[in-house]
């Protein structure tokens, strides 16, 4: 019997191991993809307790906690810190199998040492114990950063966003570089005329150009670009339903911002005709700049109208969708690589019943300019646990070339995140490693593997990125 979250978690042969112990674990992260909140980095944000660097704002033990039947004081309400966490405790043990038990156990011990099983009983002890280092300067947040070895995160940002604490942390000699990430989504919602409206405006008044038409947009939208390459920006990150190919003149376009900028409510069929178009010109964009673009789909988002209403978004009310987005993903990706503008791509899909689909429709658009230029996102959101992302690494591996995948990233708001690279790595080699010592992969190549999962877990991101 194997001991649970020993030195070996997840490694189940002597190769898988091997791999791991001797190639990926030495590897420093590159979390291309988060949602850190950048000014906790710019002042070394000092985490007060437990609760408020692992609860705060994370939906992933929400859901849990509630379908274990506790109170919504408890998840975003007023409780105390205390009460919060001690509720948490209270749920862990109820997580078993699913991954949330994992990723506690291995941010406690990689984060703070604390090896025991964090229960009701043990709960007082682990939230003192943890309080405490955290009042420590080693558990600033740039410090944690520093302790899992990262390189450079990029957050995400709109395009209105100042990127002030990016410069400051910049300016501060941070060796950690934190980079910006283009996330225009708010500059193609035109679902809400009055929602849209204000936001052209604060787009207005920070690029400094009067709006009041379609081009006078896009101008605003070219400049704020340049201000984020300015800044170290490298990549742009689309969060939508799913792919959007309308056909559409320039004319329509033109018509339909006005409309909508003039305060009317749009069509469905309107909607989908500016997605498209917008889609079409951030791609451009991107092109352009020599950016890579990164597309995260397949969500339905804020299921539970009675508690968004209450709570807001991102409260964990999301969940998996069903789209039949394949076609126009390939005419939208079609339509660039046709005007031979088509940039670096990242395709993320929620739903693991299009892992295939995702797998080969890469494989139509690579074009011999860039190793993997058309990349198959990892395991994103619901998908980033062991079986999600093996899902996703087999289908990319039987269909495409994992050798040249650029690796995990934790897609997070919580600096106690870093260890899902660890997650990865581990399944990562562990699929390797069966493949070997079951006779599907050669042994002899094992110096070629290691440096695969050096490639897969660093130095391909390292170079696809160009950081």
């Amino acid at each position: 019997m194997k001991n649970f979250l020993d030195e070996n978690f997840l490694l189940q042969t002597e190769t898988a191991r091997k791999l791991y112990h001797e190639h990926a674990s030495k590897m420093p992260v590159i979390d291309y993809h988060c949602h850190l909140i950048p000014s906790l980095v710019a002042t070394d944000h000092q985490f007060k307790t437990l609760t408020e660097i692992w609860l705060g704002g994370d939906h992933y033990k929400w859901r849990a906690m509630r379908t274990n039947g506790i109170d919504e004081k408890y998840c975003t309400g007023n409780a105390s810190d205390w009460e919060k966490f001690e509720k948490w405790a209270e749920t862990v043990p109820y997580t078993m199998r699913n991954p949330l038990y994992h990723w506690t156990h291995l941010e406690l011990k990689t984060g703070f040492g604390v090896e025991k099983l964090l229960s009701p009983a043990t709960a007082r002890e682990i939230y003192e114990e943890c309080n405490a280092k955290l009042q420590t300067p080693e558990y600033s947040a740039r410090n944690i950063m520093r302790h899992y070895n990262v390189e450079v995160v990029c957050t995400t940002d709109d395009p209105i966003d100042s990127l002030e604490h990016h410069i400051k942390t910049r300016q501060d000699g941070f060796e950690v570089k934190m980079l910006p990430t283009w996330r225009p989504d708010k500059a193609m919602a035109v679902e809400n005329a009055a929602d849209y409206r204000k936001y052209v405006e604060q787009l207005s008044k920070v690029a400094g150009v009067s709006i009041s038409s379609f081009d006078d947009m896009i101008s605003a939208l070219r400049i704020r670009q340049d201000f984020f390459v300015e800044v170290g920006c490298k990549l742009s990150d689309h969060g939508i339903e799913e792919f959007y190919a309308e056909d559409y003149t320039e004319l329509e376009i033109k018509a339909i911002f006005n409309k909508v900028y003039g305060g009317h409510e749009l069509t469905h069929g309107e909607v989908l005709k500016f997605k498209s178009a917008m889609m079409v010109i951030f791609a451009e964009m991107d092109w352009e700049k020599g950016w890579t673009q990164q597309f995260h789909y397949g969500t339905i988002r804020n299921n539970n109208t009675r508690l968004f209403n209450q709570l807001g978004p991102d409260t964990g009310f999301d969940s998996i969708g069903t789209f039949n987005t394949a076609k126009a993903l390939s005419k939208f990706l079609n339509r660039l690589d046709s005007q031979n503008k088509l940039t670096k791509t990242i395709l993320y899909n929620l739903n693991p019943s299009d892992n295939e689909m995702i797998a080969t429709m890469i494989g139509n658009f690579q074009d011999g300019t860039v190793a993997g230029k058309i990349q198959f996102g990892s395991g994103w959101w619901f998908m980033d646990q062991k079986d999600g992302m093996e899902k996703q690494m087999n289908s990319l591996s039987l269909l495409g070339l994992l050798s040249r995948f650029v690796g995990m990233l934790t897609d997070s708001r919580s600096f106690l995140s870093y260890p899902r690279h660890e997650y990865f790595r581990r399944t990562l080699c562990n699929l390797i490693g069966n493949d070997v010592e079951n006779g599907l992969l050669p042994n002899q190549e094992i110096a070629f593997l290691g440096r695969m999962v050096e490639d897969i877990s660093y130095n391909n991101a390292k170079r696809y990125f160009k950081f």
